[in-house]
């Protein structure tokens, strides 16, 4: 379809310390989850400066792709909607159906399939005001642009390292009932995890010169009740696990992050780091991809190739109407492709 507006959709922050713990109780409603660890989450935000950067970066994300696709002659107006925080995706649809648009194409700050990452979005852009078209880009993990990103950021620090060194490409951890409905055939958010690291990896290893390094795909930053499963290793595991085996040195690869998240900043650069230090072992956090140039120009080019209504080749595998649903409680989505 052709398309007249653009929409950043992201998972949203708090931007004062005074919107932390609502923001904290919009993200875990209906959770169960207690009030002391909504509390105790909130202090790693206190000690990061009361807000998050995920909004700005998300600012800066759109204000970059915009550049990006004036520079390709498209001029469409673009918008910035959240989840869990203003603007809420709900206002902003309201806002470009007022303003007289009626296609919109979406797309996610999160590369990789996945329910909170992916189908989640599409559930919340369902909810539009009647009349309004929209559809949300597949998820990214097939850019080239990523991978490019990813390696030229990983190079330096296996550089720095040196022989020895074992690579840990971290992701968020997902419920593994989650994961497993994730993609067309279910298991694809560990799968293109898994996929991405090994190439950023390989080409990283060859632009430092180097032998391709030992490397696991490991997960952080999983709440809810210990009872429930969810994917392993967890990302102190296996920086423990390597001490023990005698690594001395580790880089820490965000592979399932574009931008520097609050579980980033705390769960990496905090706890991991406190962890490596325990464990006697050297430990580099390497950058987020998000404002490289290379996987801009790659996502700016896909998303002309859509705002034209340029299909890029065979039809996306994800996005169909059961993809990365989750089966407890299906909800309406928007299409995807």
């Amino acid at each position: 379809m052709s398309v007249d507006a653009l929409l950043l959709v992201g998972f949203g922050g708090p931007e004062s310390s005074d919107q932390v713990l609502p923001f904290l109780e919009r993200v875990t409603a209906g959770r169960g989850v207690p009030r002391e660890r909504l509390e105790r989450v909130a202090e790693h935000y206190h000690a990061l400066g009361g807000a998050s950067p995920l909004n700005a970066q998300n600012r800066k994300l759109l204000d970059a792709l915009v550049s990006r696709l004036r520079a390709r002659d498209l001029d469409t107006p673009a918008y910035l909607g959240h989840r869990n925080s203003p603007p809420f995706v709900g206002d902003v649809l309201s806002e470009i159906a007022a303003a007289g648009h009626r296609r919109v194409l979406a797309f996610a700050a999160s590369a990789f399939p996945s329910y909170s990452g992916c189908r989640q979005y599409r559930e919340d852009l369902a909810g539009g005001p009647p009349g309004l078209q929209v559809v949300k880009l597949a998820p990214y993990a097939d850019l080239l642009g990523l991978v490019t990103a990813l390696a030229q950021r990983l190079a330096p620090a296996l550089a720095e390292l040196g022989p020895g060194t074992t690579v840990l490409a971290t992701a968020h951890s997902v419920p593994s009932a989650a994961a497993l409905c994730t993609g067309p055939t279910g298991g694809a958010y560990a799968a293109e995890l898994g996929r991405v690291s090994a190439a950023a990896i390989t080409e990283a290893a060859r632009l430092a010169a180097t032998a391709v390094p030992p490397w696991q795909l490991v997960f952080q930053s999983r709440s809810g009740p210990p009872q429930v499963p969810w994917l392993e290793p967890d990302v102190a595991d296996a920086i423990r696990t390597a001490a023990a085996t005698g690594t001395r040195a580790v880089a820490l690869l965000p592979v399932g992050f574009l931008t520097d998240h609050v579980e980033v900043l705390w769960d990496l650069d905090v706890e991991a780091a406190a962890v490596a230090r325990e464990s006697g072992v050297r430990l580099l956090r390497v950058a987020t991809p998000g404002d490289h140039p290379d996987f801009l120009d790659a996502l700016a080019a896909r998303l002309a190739d859509r705002l034209r209504g340029i299909p890029d080749g065979a039809p996306s595998p994800w996005c169909g109407e059961d993809c990365c649903a989750d089966p407890a409680r299906p909800l309406p989505a928007v299409a995807g492709g």
